[in-house]
C-alpha cells in the first residue's frame, strides 16, 4: 500500500470511529499543554489523586453508606470508560464532598442540582458551573481517552467573573474528568481548599 492510501486509510478509520452511546469520536495526540501551566500545588493534588479517594471514601461510607452505594459507579475510584471529554453542550450538575479538612465539618454531603456548561475558549474545550454559591470553571485537555485533566479556579458566591487560573493559589483547582457510564461524567477535585478532602462533581445532560 502506497503511503498516502496509509495515511488516507487512517484518517477514515479516525473519523468513523463512534462510541458506543452514538458520541463522535476523533482520534487526537493526547494533551500534554497542562504540564506547562500547573502549578506545584496542583501537580502535588493529581499525583495524589488516589490518596485523596482512600481518606475521602471510607469517612464518608460511614457518614452516609447508602447514599454512596446508591450512587454506584460515580464512587468507584478506578471506574474510567473511553470518551471522557464531555461533549460541549448544558449540563445538569451536583457536588458531593467526601471527607473533611477539620474535625468539626461533615465527611460527606450532598449539593443541589445546578446548571453547568461544557464549551470553547478558542480551540480549548471549557467547563463551568453556572449557579450555587461555590462554581469551579476552567480548561479541559484531553489528556487520554480515558482521562481529562482540569485546571481551573473557584468562584465564590455573587462574584461575577472567575480568576484567571494561578493567581491566587486559594482559589485555583486541579482534578480530571472520567466517563463512568452512558451519558454520565464526574469532575473528581482532589484536596480542594474548602471544607473536603475530595470533591465529585456528577455531571449529566441537561433535558
Amino acid at each position: 500500500m502506497t503511503r498516502p492510501a496509509l495515511l488516507a486509510l487512517v484518517l477514515g478509520l479516525a473519523l468513523s470511529a463512534c462510541a458506543k452511546d452514538g458520541l463522535s469520536l476523533v482520534e487526537t495526540a493526547p494533551e500534554t499543554r497542562w504540564r506547562a501551566v500547573t502549578t506545584d500545588q496542583d501537580r502535588e493534588r493529581l499525583r495524589n489523586w488516589r490518596k485523596a479517594w482512600v481518606e475521602a471514601l471510607p469517612a464518608a461510607r460511614t457518614a452516609d453508606g447508602g447514599a454512596i452505594a446508591r450512587e454506584g459507579a460515580l464512587f468507584e475510584p478506578d471506574r474510567a470508560m473511553a470518551n471522557a471529554m464531555p461533549p460541549a453542550g448544558d449540563y445538569r450538575c451536583r457536588t458531593f464532598k467526601l471527607g473533611a479538612i477539620r474535625p468539626e465539618l461533615r465527611v460527606f454531603a450532598e449539593r443541589p442540582w445546578v446548571r453547568c456548561r461544557v464549551g470553547r475558549e478558542g480551540e480549548m474545550p471549557v467547563f463551568a458551573v453556572l449557579e450555587g454559591d461555590q462554581r469551579p470553571s476552567g480548561t479541559l485537555y484531553a489528556e487520554t481517552d480515558a482521562r481529562v485533566i482540569f485546571l481551573g479556579t473557584l468562584e465564590l458566591g455573587d462574584e461575577t467573573t472567575a480568576l484567571a487560573y494561578s493567581l491566587d493559589r486559594k482559589r485555583d483547582m486541579a482534578g480530571y474528568v472520567e466517563r463512568v457510564a452512558i451519558g454520565r461524567w464526574r469532575l473528581v477535585l482532589p484536596y480542594p481548599n474548602f471544607e473536603s478532602q475530595l470533591d465529585v462533581i456528577e455531571m449529566v445532560p441537561a433535558g
